[in-house]
């Protein structure tokens, strides 16, 4: 689909690119094959298991094991291919970026989760109050506004409006190089604004299901025996009502995990942070389709491994799901 865009051969050699040099490029990715065909050697390469003719197997390219001598079989690691416009494998390039998504997506899932929980626990407890209200209608507005919004809403108001209070930097990564030495030292200040960005629609969703969750579980019959035996209320919600809600939030935060890690592109790119997202989208902008293809295969295996570990951890959670 992303051949559609435009010839890779071209993109790779440039303007300068002679016609020799991209029908030896076109024979090399075999882009002179019907498109279902360049399906399946894409499908081929990032199989663990691999078959390749003779004339087309290239060992440095491919790290693995291989057996036959016409025809090579072999168990490798998946081959992504190598960017058009930086001539590096895509693996590596993916390497360098994930650490950074990672590290973005687990603090902004930490801070959702802190305030999310807290904040549905009071408004179960405080039902039909003002404090309710109030925490109902935020976490509307945090739903309801998408993430690239409340980055810019959040980059623009902290980070230059409000900058001499705050201190906070409009874009910066988690690593920055000094001018002086060229020595790279960590800035955990620039980690504060698009991890709060990306965690407010997390922190009003799981603020709406544990307060929901709670009211169900408070009104069960084991909440009114501890009750009327003169059980101290914190004790009914940390011990009693709290660990019986988990599922749900548990499923929530599992599934918003993965959503973040494939979500960030945007507010990656507003603030300027090294990640999967900036990386993606740099790529597209340069039609460096190997990079985009690989950065899609990366989140969709996220997805799938988040879930497994859901479904693990659910049933370690309840025992009446095992």
């Amino acid at each position: 689909l992303f051949q559609a865009f435009g010839d890779p051969a071209s993109l790779i050699v440039g303007q300068s690119g002679d016609k020799k040099t991209i029908e030896n490029i076109k024979r090399e990715l075999h882009l002179e094959q019907p498109k279902w065909k360049q399906l399946l050697y894409y499908i081929n390469d990032i199989s663990p298991i691999s078959f390749y003719d003779k004339a087309s197997f290239i060992p440095d390219r491919y790290n693995g094991l291989f057996i036959g001598n016409k025809l090579k079989i072999g168990l490798k690691l998946p081959y992504l291919g190598k960017s058009y416009q930086l001539k590096k494998s895509v693996t590596s390039i993916l390497k360098e970026a994930i650490p950074g998504t990672l590290v973005l997506t687990i603090c902004a899932l930490t801070f959702a989760c802190f305030f999310g929980i807290g904040f549905g626990i009071i408004a179960a407890i405080y039902k039909n109050t003002w404090v309710d209200k109030i925490t109902f209608f935020s976490t509307v507005l945090g739903i309801s506004s998408p993430s690239f919004f409340i980055g810019l809403i959040i980059a623009y108001f902290f980070g230059i409006v409000l900058h001499q209070y705050t201190g906070l930097n409009f874009s910066g990564s988690l690593y920055e190089i000094d001018d002086s030495t060229g020595m790279a030292y960590l800035q955990l200040r620039n980690l504060i604004l698009p991890a709060v960005a990306l965690g407010i629609r997390p922190l009003a969703i799981i603020t709406q299901i544990t307060r929901s969750s709670m009211l169900e579980v408070m009104s069960q019959p084991f909440i009114t025996t501890a009750i009327s035996k003169g059980t101290k209320k914190y004790k009914i919600i940390l011990f009693h009502a709290l660990p019986n809600t988990l599922n749900p939030i548990v499923t929530t935060i599992s599934s918003w995990l993965a959503e973040l890690l494939a979500g960030s592109f945007f507010i990656e790119y507003i603030f300027g942070w090294k990640g999967l997202g900036k990386v993606t989208i740099s790529a597209l902008d340069k039609l460096d389709y190997p990079v985009v293809m690989g950065a899609i295969l990366y989140c969709a295996c996220f997805f799938i491994l988040i879930n497994f570990l859901t479904d693990f951890l659910l049933q370690k959670i309840d025992p009446r799901i095992r």
